[in-house]
């Protein structure tokens, strides 16, 4: 059973409401560069396995989009991507092969450029649907009512039961039910 590296360094980057795009109000993005390096195949499976499910392979939109109903991991299976997090004024991020980076509700995020062999996969806490929200007029006040009723999960995609997840989003009372 392969597992995440415990060598991998982890970041975090706080949005704010840009007036289009909510970004979570109090729910970091978590960066976890390097957590797969010798196997990024395995990423889907860890992550099921930890709970996040719903999974898909495939790529990021090139236009800014963000779920108001669920939290969304993405790990990066081959080649790599920039992407802008945090709608227009957020910020550029490069991830490669092995990376993963963990989105609350209400955060944008858009592909700006990428390898030609890049590849992603995504999954979401306990498998929840996700909608895809793009800052279209109308959007943002439901969005704003959406995102705080979106339970914190009880894993951390990577490392399970604890890791840096529940860490930085400690401190916060929705759970998800068991």
């Amino acid at each position: 059973m392969m597992k995440p590296s415990p060598s991998c360094s982890i970041h975090t980057r706080l949005f704010t409401d840009d007036g289009t795009i909510p970004n979570h109000p109090t729910l970091p993005v978590v960066i976890y560069s390097g957590a797969f390096p010798a196997s990024p195949d395995a990423m889907e499976d860890v992550f099921n396995r930890n709970g996040w499910l719903n999974s898909w392979t495939n790529g990021v939109f090139d236009y800014h989009h963000y779920h108001s109903n669920a939290h969304e991991v993405l790990g990066v299976i081959s080649g790599e991507v920039t992407l802008r997090l945090g709608g227009e004024q957020g910020e550029t991020v490069t991830l490669r092969a092995g990376d993963v980076v963990v989105l609350p509700a209400g955060t944008g995020h858009r592909r700006l450029d990428a390898s030609s062999d890049f590849r992603i996969v995504g999954a979401y806490p306990q498998g929840m649907s996700y909608n895809v929200r793009t800052g279209a007029p109308g959007e943002h006040e439901q969005a704003l009512k959406e995102i705080p009723h979106v339970p914190v999960p009880d894993t951390d995609p990577v490392f399970g039961e604890q890791g840096p997840l529940l860490e930085h989003w400690s401190g916060t009372s929705i759970r998800h039910p068991h």
